[in-house]
């Protein structure tokens, strides 16, 4: 006698299987791997962006606010709309520091950014001891501006200053440097320059040596000439590199502030007895910490924003020339 017994088939498993399991898990991978590769750039440059408006953003946004106001330092506050602004467009005494600003950026910034270049061309040659004069060029840096201004104002002397002396030697009479405009722009410009001069001199050696020399060579075989090799080769390929070095050194010109109040010798911020040296900036100082007119200073540190807007334009429009583009 057969016996037939009837075994049940093995129950089949429901959930998913291991291929399928991985498909999913590479979908999630590739998911993140793709949310990754587009985040991690912002999160990267956010640190920058978060400081900008802590430190940069937020102090223009809160001077726009004071400056509509009459917002005195330790009294009340008074909202005025643009009065301070219109008062500031009558006030001689600001104009008079704009003139001083200005004047004194121009004949700084031009004869130092002209010295700068040469100085860079002639530390780009092969001369003996070239890293010495590359270092030296860059001690004025270390210098403080203190240190600076305090030399020059004794070298600018009416009595025993050596320039006065040295003029003295061709019979020139003895400056009083202080008292007039011209003289006090020419020597706080003399401080800039030594003491910025270097500075843009090893930005600008830095570009002429990417310059690739095989123009160089090709030019030398063409005849040309050191002189139309600086002109026509390397002035034009720093085109990006002067555009930066004229910015920096249109708002550094503009925001100047130490060098006069150096030579000065006292808080006041006045710029001498009549204002002849007083910088935009010294007026700015003036008005908020010794008149204790936040808003009407903060007014004129917007108007100043405004002028360096200005100066950059200018200065934009003359150096995109460089090279022969309009």
């Amino acid at each position: 006698m057969t016996l037939n017994i009837d075994t049940p088939a093995p129950a089949r498993k429901t959930g998913p299987s291991r291929s399928s399991g991985r498909r999913g898990a590479g979908r999630g991978g590739s998911g993140l791997a793709r949310f990754d590769l587009r985040a991690t750039p912002y999160f990267l440059v956010s640190p920058y962006f978060l400081l900008f408006a802590l430190f940069g953003l937020f102090p223009l946004v809160y001077t726009a606010w004071v400056s509509l106001h009459d917002w005195e330092l330790a009294g009340d506050k008074t909202f005025l709309g643009i009065d301070n602004y219109v008062e500031l467009i009558a006030d001689e005494t600001f104009w008079n520091a704009v003139l001083n600003t200005v004047g004194i950026f121009v004949i700084s910034t031009i004869p130092q950014l002209v010295l700068a270049l040469l100085l860079a061309n002639a530390l780009n040659k092969r001369i003996r001891g070239r890293l010495f004069f590359r270092l030296g060029v860059l001690l004025p840096m270390v210098t403080s501006v203190v240190a600076v201004a305090v030399v020059f104002t004794q070298l600018y002397g009416r009595d025993y200053g050596m320039v006065n002396w040295f003029l003295g030697l061709f019979g020139a009479e003895p400056i009083e440097w202080q008292n007039q405009s011209w003289s006090a722009w020419l020597a706080i410009s003399t401080m800039i320059d030594w003491r910025w001069t270097g500075y843009n001199a090893i930005i600008l050696l830095a570009a002429m040596q990417t310059i690739p020399k095989d123009l160089y060579e090709a030019a030398s075989l063409d005849g040309a000439s050191a002189t139309r090799q600086f002109w026509q080769i390397t002035v034009p390929m720093l085109r990006p590199t002067l555009i930066f070095v004229v910015f920096v050194s249109t708002i550094g010109g503009l925001t100047l502030f130490a060098e006069p109040v150096m030579f000065e010798g006292s808080p006041l911020m006045t710029g001498g007895a009549t204002g002849q040296y007083q910088t935009v900036a010294m007026f700015i100082v003036k008005e908020a910490f010794r008149d204790f007119d936040m808003g009407y200073a903060s007014a004129a540190a917007w108007m100043l924003f405004a002028l360096i807007l200005v100066g950059i334009l200018i200065n934009y429009s003359f150096t995109r020339r460089i090279g022969g583009k309009k």
